[in-house]
């Protein structure tokens, strides 16, 4: 080989330099494609989101079309003071026939109570229409009993988890709420008098604030927060928070101080919301609270002005 040939074979590799140099290009190209696509990926799953809430409106609607009203937040029977003796059924397992569910409806006793042994398998089974894609969700969770003091002491059953809760209204959720949804509810599309299209209807729960199921409200049991990852006011509720939330506390909706028992999403600034009429919004968790509270309402007669 000459001179020549050995010059030539010594140009075809790269430096160290230019190596270095292609690299840093390469991560640095990596570093602005990466945000556009996690960007894009997100897009998709709060449009999926977004899909589910409408097809849970078409069943509402369906079902409101067929029994006169909305189902009811959850049923239960009570003691004279109130105190919830289940069975505990919630509005959403109720529209499991509009939401093509028919068969695992079938397997429901309404009459015995979610923890009871023959509705197991149905309890703890997961329905996707019910989950946000941008969250992350056990297969299953347990509904517990707490103490006087308000800790978690004894386990109650398993049930299967949902992305998605009833407007009980401003207050923790319970017996008569203001919103569309509570204990025993019976509303009817006329009287919602605030307006279809200015009521919300259901919202986002993102597990990481609090869980939820699609079951309904174990009697006894006690939502907490389930992890210490920050996020959520760490004071347990009421079993009827499992599948209703409310819109009081003066905070927006996703606020990250927020109760257990509100809403939160993973969505970033706010949350997915179905409203009455059947359309879904997504609310800011910088929007003016007043507006909030008002939309949380059936029949409040509040004034409602600009966008939200």
């Amino acid at each position: 080989m000459n001179r020549i040939d050995r010059m030539r074979n010594r140009h075809r590799a790269f430096t160290l330099i230019e190596l270095l140099v292609v690299i840093s290009i390469i991560g640095l190209l990596i570093a602005l494609l990466l945000p556009a696509v996690q960007s894009a990926r997100e897009a998709g799953r709060r449009a999926q989101c977004v899909n589910n809430l409408k097809q849970l409106g078409v069943a509402l609607h369906a079902y409101e079309g067929t029994h006169q009203t909305f189902p009811p937040g959850y049923v239960s029977n009570f003691k004279p003071d109130g105190t919830d003796t289940g069975p505990g059924w919630g509005w959403a397992s109720m529209l499991l026939p509009q939401m093509e569910q028919k068969p695992l409806f079938d397997t429901i006793n309404f009459n015995l109570p979610i923890e009871g042994p023959a509705n197991l398998t149905c309890r703890v089974t997961t329905i996707s229409s019910f989950l946000c894609p941008s969250d992350t969700v056990k297969p299953t969770w347990w509904a517990m009993v707490r103490d006087i003091s308000g800790i978690p002491t004894q386990r109650i059953c398993e049930v299967a988890p949902s992305n998605v809760v009833g407007v009980f209204g401003t207050s923790d959720p319970g017996i008569n709420g203001d919103g569309i949804f509570f204990r025993n509810s019976r509303v009817a599309l006329g009287s919602i008098t605030d307006g279809l299209s200015n009521t919300l209807a259901v919202g986002e729960r993102s597990h990481q604030l609090g869980e939820a199921t699609w079951t309904g409200s174990v009697t006894n049991a006690v939502l907490f927060p389930a992890d210490n990852d920050g996020v959520g006011y760490p004071r347990p509720e009421d079993g009827p928070g499992m599948i209703l939330g409310h819109a009081g506390g003066r905070l927006g909706p996703g606020d990250p101080n927020g109760e257990v028992n509100q809403f939160h999403s993973r969505h970033p600034g706010g949350v997915n919301f179905l409203f009455a009429d059947g359309h879904v919004g997504f609310l800011k968790t910088s929007m003016p609270y007043k507006t909030f509270r008002a939309l949380a309402t059936r029949a409040g007669g509040e004034t409602i002005s600009g966008e939200f």
